[in-house]
């Protein structure tokens, strides 16, 4: 497996070890993102608003939306995605979405690098001043690792999500890029 170096926009390239890499997903990474994308709709069904039947996320390689692969030698065990709006008014925010770490790979740093990864990115695009993202309740481990990373929650949607006769509450985060320039400095 070769190392693809993203387009010079995007200058992040990272080694978790020295054969695991957190880069960009490109268009012949497509089939492999597909396949994780299921996995994780279908292991964590609570933590996603999608659903294996009507998902459309793995088509989303490119455009107005980034994702970021973990791979542990050569297959994909990770994956994140950052999309920006289009409407003007909340040019300022991305959302962080689709985080997912397959289980065997959970408690190495990868989740963390992917993180990483996407925050470092966010940085990078103008204007951007802000990362938001929605966590349920049934990801504790994943609300842990974005508090330790700086998001504060600012509020909870009770029954967020509904699947197999269970409700779950979201968690609503959002990590300021540059808090000491915001207007509003409060969450």
């Amino acid at each position: 497996h070769s190392v693809v170096t993203p387009p010079v926009a995007t200058p992040y390239v990272s080694s978790v070890t020295m054969t695991d890499v957190i880069r960009l997903l490109h268009e012949h990474d497509l089939a492999a993102y597909a396949a994780l994308r299921r996995e994780s709709l279908l292991e964590s069904p609570l933590a996603f608003g999608a659903s294996p039947e009507t998902d459309v996320a793995a088509a989303q390689i490119g455009g107005n939306t980034t994702i970021f692969g973990a791979f542990v030698g050569d297959g994909l065990a990770g994956a994140a995605g950052l999309m920006r709006g289009r409407h003007a008014k909340s040019a300022h925010l991305v959302s962080l979405w689709g985080m997912y770490v397959s289980p065997p790979h959970r408690g190495t740093g990868l989740g963390r690098a992917l993180l990483d990864a996407c925050i470092a990115h966010a940085r990078t695009v103008k204007g951007v001043e802000a990362i938001q993202l929605a966590v349920t309740d049934t990801a504790a481990s994943a609300r842990r690792l974005y508090e330790r990373a700086g998001f504060v929650t600012w509020g909870v949607q009770p029954d967020a999500l509904r699947h197999g006769g269970r409700s779950v509450s979201e968690h609503h985060m959002l990590l300021r890029l540059n808090p000491e320039s915001s207007e509003n400095t409060s969450v």
